[in-house]
């Protein structure tokens, strides 16, 4: 499964021109035989009993230093095989839709290569069966998600959009690199079998501590609160990447890390709940970003933030979540990656045009699109019986479960952001295809060929069967019991039929709203300047204005100051002697006082304010 991708990584990209006629074709026959061999290893493991469904693969003896001995080896058990489904099914359609999107790219043999890359290190992450190994693959995700999302790197805003995708991710990977130096230094080890079997021996500070510092990772990994400043900028790279990032792999492996976690995290009820505030922030977050984005991309983007703060909320929840966020993961794949690639043919159809307000009136024009994206909507927004529908309604109703004030809080954010969702989805899907067209004279919009629309076809059937194919069916539930265990029934705050009922409502609340706003009034095709709250949304809620002050301006201020002075005191004393360098370095000090002191007291103010926060939160 991962070899077939690789090869064809190593050959698109070391084989050089001479791939450029086939090397696109081999890439895409190469992710769907790697999909070939998933179902037949899961038709292996479906002929055995539950407690057998899991292969354990040695592949070689990898480390050798002092007390660690490692193998680097593979787990195959229902967890990991539904991610490998998800992977290469939804992968290999967006590679078939590449063919079309990218046919007149003169690099599209090494684009082809990377999204092979791509697959290959996401399937590396969610094989591993050790830590070590998974983040093998979860640095190859990180190189690949770099130099697809900077595909185009002659544009500088795309590179800058990839640096910023790679750097945040590095502050996740320093959580991944503490928690395994704190499982070798606990366990003496980094595979799964030992540190979840002995896990339970550990002390409560020490499994805190790990599985914080997991959670760092995985708040990178998939853009969660506050971390996900790069999700709406990675929206450079080509259309299809960011279906595959935001669908089927890369930002659902932070969700992937923390469920194969398990073990650690029901031993640590500080940690898990720390899972449960972050999915909840995000999941409020990208829905009110969501609601102001103009740009067809940067919304879904906003969505993917808020609909995998759902599945974070899930697995922070516990034994009662953990199927339900796998569930709503596999639904959202489909119907979110549908939507993307239905984004890149409202784009083929418009120039490359990205957004909403010169859109408008399009379903007369690519009705296919219109029709394959009205699915995705339909899902999303929880229309009854359709995928979304089954697996989001799991989990808002698993929020409501509990004592004291979490079923209050965390059921109430899954239930209003459920209504906001409805409208900003709406709102998006009224402003492309709906309402007066809006487009300039010279655009005459017109369908993608079909290599492009039988993948959205697809995914669209996806997006409306899947889920009851799954879930009443106990198809999911019982493949994924021998990971996660059976859990025990517990009954909501609030009778199940009343938060059925009051999502039902909120949902077509939200979609009359959008539909009286941007479906039946004019659309301004220049938005309107709005409340400090729309212009807040706009601007991601200030997030890169944050980071600003607290982290990139102190450090670039100790930087510049360093070199200042060094240069300052080299260039004094050659001239002036000691005591005209020194003289020099403390006006060097004297000028980068304000900016620098004042930076630096922000940070370390809301590094205090974060400690104390969660001195509290573990009380």
């Amino acid at each position: 499964m991962i070899a077939l991708p690789l090869l064809g990584a190593a050959v698109l990209l070391f084989g050089g021109r001479r791939t450029d006629r086939w090397g696109p074709l081999l890439a895409t026959a190469l992710s769907w035989s790697s999909f070939v061999v998933g179902v037949l290893v899961i038709l292996q493991l479906r002929g055995q009993d539950e407690a057998e469904r899991a292969l354990q693969l040695n592949l070689w003896d990898w480390v050798s230093a002092g007390d660690l001995q490692l193998s680097a080896g593979l787990l195959l058990d229902p967890l990991s095989l539904t991610f490998v489904m998800l992977i290469t099914f939804v992968g290999s359609l967006i590679h078939v839709y590449s063919l079309g999107y990218m046919e007149h790219d003169p690099d599209k043999r090494r684009f082809f290569g990377y999204l092979n890359l791509f697959v290959a290190a996401m399937l590396l992450l969610v094989l591993a069966d050790s830590y070590m190994l998974l983040f093998v693959g979860w640095e190859g995700v990180g190189l690949a998600s770099y130099l697809l999302i900077g595909f185009w790197n002659h544009n500088p805003a795309y590179a800058t959009a990839a640096n910023k995708a790679f750097i945040v991710n590095r502050i996740g990977d320093v959580g991944m690199i503490l928690a395994m130096g704190l499982m070798f230094a606990t366990f003496g080890a980094l595979d799964y079998a030992t540190v979840h079997g002995a896990a339970s021996g550990a002390s409560d500070l020490t499994l805190t501590l790990i599985g914080l510092a997991l959670l760092l990772g995985a708040c990178a990994k998939s853009a969660q609160f506050p971390l996900q400043s790069w999700l709406g900028d990675a929206m450079a790279g080509p259309t299809p990447v960011s279906a595959l990032i935001h669908a089927a792999t890369m930002v659902t492996a932070g969700v992937y890390l923390v469920a194969r976690s398990q073990h650690i995290y029901n031993l640590t009820p500080d940690a898990q709940l720390a899972v449960t505030i972050v999915g909840a922030i995000t999941l409020v977050y990208g829905a009110v970003v969501g609601c102001a984005k103009d740009d067809i991309k940067k919304a879904l983007a906003a969505s993917t933030m808020s609909q995998i703060g759902y599945m974070m909320l899930a697995v922070g929840l516990g034994p009662v979540g953990y199927t339900f966020a796998i569930f709503h993961l596999v639904t959202h794949g489909f119907f979110k990656a549908g939507m993307f690639l239905g984004a890149g043919s409202v784009m083929h159809a418009m120039r490359d045009r990205v957004d909403m307000r010169r859109f408008g009136a399009l379903s007369t024009k690519v009705k296919i699109t219109w029709l394959t994206f009205a699915a995705g909507w339909a899902a999303i927004i929880g229309v009854p019986l359709l995928s979304g529908w089954w697996s989001k309604d799991l989990i808002i109703e698993a929020a409501f479960v509990g004592e004291g004030w979490r079923p209050w809080v965390f059921g109430l954010a899954t239930l209003v952001t459920a209504g906001v969702t409805a409208f900003y989805m709406s709102r998006l899907f009224f402003m492309t295809f709906h309402g007066k067209a809006r487009w300039e004279d010279d655009i005459d919009p017109h369908e993608a060929p079909l290599v492009m629309t039988v993948p959205m076809m697809v995914l669209a059937v996806g997006s409306l069967f899947l889920g009851a194919a799954l879930w009443p069916t106990g198809v999911l539930d019982g493949w994924l019991e021998p990971v996660f265990g059976h859990a025990e029934h517990h009954e909501p705050v609030i009778p199940v039929i009343v938060i059925q009922v009051a999502v039902f409502v909120l949902m077509l609340a939200g979609v009359a709203y959008a539909w009286l706003r941007y479906g039946r009034a004019d659309v301004p095709e220049v938005a309107p300047e709005g409340s400090f709250a729309v212009r807040a949304a706009r601007r991601d809620l200030f997030q890169d204005d944050v980071n600003e002050a607290f982290f990139r301006a102190p450090g670039a201020a100790l930087v510049d100051t360093l070199v200042e002075s060094d240069r300052v005191v080299v260039e004094g004393g050659l001239t002036g002697g000691t005591s005209a360098g020194l003289t020099g370095l403390s006006g060097v000090l004297r000028r980068a006082q304000n900016g620098f002191v004042r930076s630096y007291a922000l940070t370390m103010l809301l590094g205090v304010v974060a400690i104390l926060g969660a001195v509290w939160v573990m009380q």
